[in-house]
């Protein structure tokens, strides 16, 4: 493969013990692009053309603001306001979109302007072009690797978006008898484990029954959390 592979964090993420490796991957590349943007980068003039032209999503500046690098993340933003406010000025010059009965209304262009910043965040779009690549090194490991196929075999399972995600990849990436095998696979660890956390929290809900109070909780006592990160991809705190 030409393009970068990141063995290192998927293989660390399948051998961790947790309900979906695909969002422990996800979770620690967020945590690494937060600590990028407030690290030394955010005073390279390439970086800062970036963060000032596109800013953040109100989840990531929430994460950027928790860092305590309060003077790192005012520069950062008082700079993207200065950009904000250039770009407004501009925008705010221009006639307003109108139409006419039978013709289409457009949006002013500093409407669209608004809404394309109200979109657009500096670690969604390191997050995301990273994570593609760890996806595709995901297959690219199942398809060279026998370790990593029975690691992938043994491991509990995914959320179901990310289920639903490697499912749909598994044809732009493997081909043939290797592609069947990879698909057999994850509907099986996926079934196999979503049954699992399904009848832990059967067993949870029991729990509440007066006829059950004296019985072992077994597996059950953190049932629910688990059961919400398989159908939410959400892990509770």
């Amino acid at each position: 493969m030409k393009e970068q592979l990141y063995t290192i964090p998927v293989n660390e993420a399948f051998e961790k013990d947790c309900e979906c490796p695909v969002c422990a991957m996800r979770q620690s590349l967020e945590k690494a692009s937060v600590e990028y943007t407030l690290g030394p980068s955010y005073m390279e003039d390439d970086i800062r053309m970036v963060t000032d032209r596109i800013g953040f999503c109100g989840k990531h500046i929430k994460e950027l603001y928790r860092q305590q690098n309060r003077l790192g993340l005012a520069l950062i933003m008082k700079t993207h306001m200065d950009n904000t406010i250039k770009e407004v000025e501009k925008f705010s010059k221009a006639p307003a979109a109108g139409g006419g009965l039978f013709k289409k209304k457009e949006e002013a262009p500093l409407v669209e302007y608004i809404k394309r910043l109200e979109r657009s965040c500096f670690v969604c779009e390191r997050v995301e072009s990273v994570f593609e690549r760890y996806i595709a090194t995901v297959f690219y490991l199942y398809e060279k690797e026998s370790e990593f196929r029975e690691r992938f075999a043994q491991s509990k399972g995914f959320c179901n978006k990310h289920y639903a995600l490697l499912y749909a990849e598994a044809p732009r990436n493997l081909s043939g008898a290797k592609r069947e095998e990879f698909i057999e696979a994850l509907n099986q660890v996926y079934l196999e484990n979503i049954k699992r956390v399904r009848d832990d929290l059967d067993w949870f809900i029991d729990k509440f029954d007066y006829r059950y109070a004296e019985e072992p909780w077994k597996n059950s006592k953190d049932a629910l959390p688990r059961a919400i990160l398989k159908m939410n991809s959400t892990e509770i705190d």
